[in-house]
């Protein structure tokens, strides 16, 4: 279930202006209620990802992923800009709205599945403009909270 992996990983107003701020950002939250996970393996792992190419999907959405050795689940933290952040998308628009998906090295069938699902979730445009328009951390844990995971 999309709320039992984002749990408390929220932030609803990023502040980031650039795509390495966004990444520290998301990187921190990411680390909210997992003991020994430190922000900057975090920010590696993510930078490193997207060395290889931008995690930026398109429609304003970012799916920054990674795996470290450090986790025995898989995580997801959720940020919003309604700003918006350069990103180097795949459509050349900024992102808005970003899922941080971390998985045990060990994890390879379940994390591509987590994926896969992910962005089943994001191809829904009520689903987007939802997330956009929620006012609280609370509204987005509703979103999160009613996904369908298969």
């Amino acid at each position: 279930m999309l709320a039992d992996l984002v749990h408390n990983r929220i932030e609803s107003e990023l502040k980031a202006a650039s795509k390495r701020e966004a990444l520290q950002e998301l990187a921190g939250a990411a680390c909210a209620g997992t003991p020994g996970l430190k922000r900057d393996q975090v920010y590696q792992a993510l930078q490193e990802r997207e060395g290889l190419g931008s995690t930026g999907i398109g429609e304003g959405i970012a799916i920054p992923h990674g795996k470290l050795k450090e986790l025995d689940r898989i995580i997801i933290c959720f940020g919003r800009s309604r700003a918006g952040v350069p990103f180097d998308a795949v459509d050349g628009k900024p992102v808005h709205l970003f899922f941080v998906l971390l998985a045990p090295e060990s994890a390879a069938r379940e994390y591509l599945h987590t994926l896969a699902q992910l962005s089943r979730f994001l191809k829904n445009p009520s689903v987007r403009a939802r997330l956009l328009q929620a006012g609280t951390v609370q509204e987005l844990s509703a979103i999160f909270r009613e996904a369908a995971w298969d």
